[in-house]
């Protein structure tokens, strides 16, 4: 059974930085691209970063030179380093991998990220 495990988030203000952790099991992680996606209330999920099995990346626009995506196949975990942030981040954060374009595997709980003054 695939388990993911977001963690990192909390309360910061506008400006500050928090590094997000995805801890996924049951998968053949190395494989497969994983994706960062956040939803914010009343929205739909929101894909903001992957990075494929061979350590490509890619951004959403409204994070780009924001945010950073990277992997750690030796710990099954990716991460996302958010700096500069802004209120409009305000989201919860979740992993998952990717495939065909789509989120594969059930979410998992996320992590609440909340930017605010």
């Amino acid at each position: 059974q695939v388990q993911l495990v977001e963690s990192g988030g909390g309360l910061v203000q506008p400006g500050g930085s928090l590094r997000l952790s995805c801890a996924a099991s049951g998968t053949t992680f190395s494989i497969f691209t994983m994706g960062w996606y956040r939803q914010a209330p009343g929205k739909q999920h929101e894909l903001v970063a992957f990075i494929n099995s061979r350590g490509s990346t890619s951004y959403a626009d409204s994070v780009k030179g924001q945010f950073t995506i990277s992997r750690d196949n030796a710990k099954n975990t990716v991460y996302l380093q958010m700096n500069s942030l802004k209120p409009e981040d305000t989201a919860v954060y979740y992993c998952n991998a990717i495939r065909f374009g789509a989120p594969l595997y059930t979410w998992g709980q996320g992590t609440q990220v909340t930017v605010s003054s």
